[in-house]
This record gives structure tokens, sequence and C-alpha cells, in this order.
């Protein structure tokens, strides 16, 4: 039998080392002691964990995902909802089936994006990072890593259907929704398991890492653009943490049919609000609080550029780090208003 040589085989060989399984385990004592402090389950349940999800140290798998090594020191990268759970342990383990505990480095506290780190003897295989900003439509993509936890050592080929997305996800049925701005849209298959394994060009340099899927639909599947984890990663380096920049308000985005119903004098804009009535408009030592940003304050433009629904707070605040200054053009009531902060450090 001929053996076919094509670039997708030929990169598929050359990734696949380096993409990992990420397993959460918690002891089994912690579980039932949880069980038991659950409010409003059924008089006569009872607390059964299936006995092969119980190792010889009373440790139980309660989740995991998939994950790439890109540095032989053993640093990983993976999605923070895969490893979002408290009080667990990690284990790692390779396609070449030997598995390492893990320690969790850092999580973003904004962009799904999370780093452990596993210690070898031996050296490790990587993946190249590559550059999101210079991803285009319709280009070939393969997305690495272990579908619905079961089948590992997993490629699927698609295209680059979409950019710049922007999704309302969590992930799972407890966790609050959270909104995921300038994703990458691809057709290639990612399943649940999937979350955290690279999504890679023809070539074999990471471009995203799989962190979301749409319920229902067929061939609709979200990436981390890659350029937001390298940001981390020199962070976690330079400064032993990750570092992302505050801003402290609430807002709605403004659009023509806002300007309309609310009888606004502008149909762009972010109008600082709150989101519930027990929340704060804007936080008080925040860089926006020390500017006398205030509720009901509609921010119009950062340094210059129209804030609209395409290019939210969010998104500048993306590009931004701490310590820049920034210049806002704020309208408050009829009278436009000339603000400058400093962002800080978000904790």
């Amino acid at each position: 039998m001929r053996r076919e040589n094509s670039r997708i085989v030929k990169t598929t060989r050359n990734v696949m080392p380096a993409v990992v399984s990420i397993v959460l385990i918690k002891p089994l004592e912690d579980l039932k002691k949880e069980f038991a402090t659950i409010k409003g389950k059924p008089k006569h349940a009872k607390f059964e964990i299936p006995s092969e999800k119980i190792d010889a140290r009373g440790m139980v798998d309660v989740g995991g995902g998939s994950g790439f090594i890109v540095d032989k020191t053993g640093i990983i990268l993976t999605n923070r909802h895969v490893i979002e759970e408290r009080g667990v342990e990690y284990a790692v383990t390779t396609s070449e089936g030997k598995t390492y505990p893990a320690k969790l480095l850092a999580r973003d506290p904004v962009d799904d994006v999370a780093i452990l780190k596993i210690e070898s003897d031996k050296k490790l295989p990587i993946i190249n990072l590559g550059d999101s900003t210079k991803v285009e439509l319709g280009q070939r993509v393969l997305a690495f890593g272990n579908a619905l936890g079961i089948f590992k050592d997993t490629v699927s080929m698609g295209i680059i259907s979409g950019l710049s997305r922007v999704v309302s996800a969590h992930g799972d049925s407890n966790a609050p929704m959270q909104e995921m701005r300038g994703l990458i849209q691809t057709d290639a298959a990612i399943n649940p398991g999937n979350s955290g394994g690279p999504l890679v060009t023809i070539y074999g340099d990471v471009i995203g890492i799989n962190a979301a899927i749409v319920a229902g639909a067929e061939n609709i599947s979200f990436a981390i653009p890659i350029n937001s984890a390298k940001r981390d990663l020199i962070d976690l380096k330079k400064y032993g943490h990750i570092r992302r920049p505050l801003f402290g308000v609430r807002y709605l985005m403004l659009n023509r049919d806002f300007k309309e119903k609310m009888h606004l004098p502008v149909e762009y804009g972010a109008l600082v609000t709150k989101e519930h009535p027990m929340d704060v408009a804007v936080v008080s030592e925040s860089p926006a609080g020390s500017a006398d940003i205030r509720e009901n304050d509609i921010i119009l433009s950062w340094n210059g550029e129209k804030i609209v629904q395409d290019k939210s707070i969010q998104d500048f605040l993306e590009n931004s780090n701490v310590g820049d200054r920034i210049k806002l053009s704020v309208l408050r009531g009829e009278k436009e208003l000339q603000k400058e902060i400093v962002l800080t450090e978000r904790k």
C-alpha cells in the first residue's frame, strides 16, 4: 500500500505529538462533602460515582479537555474554561501515553486562555505559534484535540469561515454567560473535549485555540486568536502573571434602534449603565472612576477613534496595555467633555 505524503499528513505528523489531554481530578471525599451541601436535591438522592472514574489514590475524574505544548520546558496552552473547576489537581497525558502532574501557572481574566506547566526529563515536542492577524477567509485549517474526551489524537480539516466574531458562551450549564470577542470562525469539526486544542494552518502554525461550538448548528465553531495567548505568555515570563488593563465601567453599545427607543442624541458610543440594579455603573477606584466618568455618560471615542458596535470598549482594551494613557470624548447631557485616563492593572 502506498503511503500518502501530502502537506496535510505531514503537518498532522508534526503537530500531533505536542497535543495533550488534560484531566481534572478531585478527592472522592471532597466530592462527597460537596454533594452533602447541595440544596434542593431530591430527598432520596444518593451519591454515586462509577468505580472506573476512581483511581488508586481515591481521586475522581471530574472534567478536562485538550491543550498543546508551546515551550520545551513544558509550558502548555489551553482554555480557561477547561480548568475552571476549583480544588482540583491537573494531569496531562501526551500523545505517546505518558501522564504528568501539571501546575496551573495563570488564568487570563478576560480571554478564555489558561497556562499550565509539566516537568519532564526529556525534550518535549512543541508547536510553532503563528500570527492570527494574518488569517484570511477561506484559508484551510486543521483542528486538533481529544474529541468528546474519548477519541484521543483527533484531527479535522476545514476553512476559516469568519473573522472577528462575537458570541456569548459558557463553559458549562452552571457557569455565567461570557461575551467572547474577536473569535476565529471555522467549519473544521470541533466537539466537546476539543476545547483547548490548537487550530493550525496547513503548515502547522497555531493561529487559534479551539474554544466554542454553537449548539444545534452544523460546522460552526470558534477559536481564540493565538495572539491573545502570545501576549499572556509574554506577561507571564516578564511579570510572573498575566496583566490585563482595567477601565472600570459597565456599558451598553448604542445603535440607531437604541437612539430612537431611548431618545438619545447619538447612535454610536457606549452608554455607561448598570446591567442589574445591584451593580455599579462605574467602579469607584478604577481609571474611569478617577476620571469622574458617571452613570448615563456616553463615551464617544477612544484616542480619537469612534466607539461603535464593531469596535467596543472591550475591543479597544484588548489592544491596550497597563499604563497606557487614553484620551476619551464623553457626552454628558448636551455637553461633550474631554477626559484622560491611565489604565491600571485588573486584579
